[in-house]
């Protein structure tokens, strides 16, 4: 049978891929992808699985330390800070990463977003 997919997780992957769409396809690509020596992919790397808080912190900090290396290979792209999006906005969009391109994994409360934002 397949896997019942709970309606709130639903709607925030739902809601995240218009995010990622406008915010974050441009660099990372539609399916994730992203582009050899730019932008690392979001598809099965430690940054998406692993740890939430680096994640989150990630996106609310941008990253200019560059090159970046993810999964072995190095990224030269600059990361620009995301703090202009909303907890909700945040927490929906990497909620969409973390159960797209193959990954699968726990989504991101408003409340893990709002908790990083304000440290």
């Amino acid at each position: 049978a397949e896997k019942e997919i709970d309606p709130a997780l639903a709607e925030s992957i739902s809601k995240g891929q218009e995010i990622y769409t406008q915010n974050c396809a441009v660099c990372h690509q539609k399916n994730g992808g992203g582009v050899p020596n730019l932008n690392p992919p979001l598809k099965g790397t430690d940054y998406v699985m692993g740890d939430k808080n680096r994640l989150i912190s990630f996106l609310l900090k941008g990253s200019s330390d560059n090159p970046i290396e993810v999964d072995g290979s190095t990224y030269s792209n600059v990361m620009p800070s995301f703090s202009n999006l909303s907890d909700e906005e945040l927490a929906n969009v990497l909620t969409y990463v973390r159960n797209s391109f193959e990954n699968q994994a726990s989504g991101i409360s408003v409340d893990e977003v709002k908790d990083v934002r304000g440290k």
